[in-house]
């Protein structure tokens, strides 16, 4: 009886070694599998979506705009490994001209909640806006500047695109009536008109606007 018994023994034994064998397998699986993910999930944190080097950038009082705008700009171009010239942007851009992020319908870049603390620029179109008013036979003609917090980029884009905003300021002054310019509230409100017009071509060829407000250096009606 006893030698029948020992072997029973035994293999019992061999049952709970297999099975203890199987949770730790199991237990040691999920561990890695766990810590593949979380190394996974780090890895992709690091490694997330960076910021656009097309995007300008506020410039701080006392900083220089053209010299914030070549720190952040994307790098200048390389050549490939067939001899093509290769923008070295995240979006393949060049910097201030290219379709980064937003391109297309743009990204508006805000006003600053306290502007005392940044830098602004002022930059004079040149030409002024001479057009016919929709509801009478006068003209009127304006001149105008425009300011920004931002980076060189913004000034330098609105240089590259004059014409593109040239020809946009030009049939919108065409719709103007003449009743509505010569108040205050209609001059107000075209400065609103312009500046929203001025930030849509800019981020529809460049991807950002940037223009924090139009000023008229000259404005008359005839």
């Amino acid at each position: 009886m006893s030698d029948s018994a020992e072997p029973k023994k035994a293999k019992g034994k061999g049952m709970k070694m297999i099975l203890i064998l199987g949770v730790v397998a199991l237990l040691g699986g999920a561990g890695a599998a766990g810590g593949l993910y979380a190394a996974g999930a780090f890895s992709h944190e690091e490694t997330g979506p960076k910021e656009d080097p097309n995007k300008p950038v506020l410039v701080l009082k006392g900083e220089d705009p053209e010299e914030i705008a070549k720190a952040h700009a994307a790098p200048a171009e390389s050549k490939g490994e067939d001899g093509d010239s290769v923008a070295a942007s995240a979006h393949g851009a060049a910097p201030g001209l290219g379709h980064g992020k937003g391109a297309g319908k743009g990204i508006d870049l805000p006003t600053p909640a306290d502007p005392s603390k940044y830098q602004a620029t002022y930059f004079q179109v040149q030409m002024p806006f001479t057009s016919n008013m929709a509801d009478s036979d006068a003209f009127a003609q304006i001149s105008i500047a425009v300011s920004t917090y931002y980076d060189a980029r913004v000034v330098e884009a609105m240089t590259t695109h004059e014409m593109a905003i040239r020809s946009e300021v030009l049939l919108m002054l065409a719709q103007q009536e003449q009743m509505a310019l010569i108040t205050p509230q209609g001059k107000a409100q075209l400065q609103k008109k312009l500046k929203s017009l001025i930030n849509d071509v800019l981020k529809q060829k460049t991807g950002y606007g940037g223009i924090d407000n139009v000023y008229f250096t000259n404005f008359v009606i005839q």
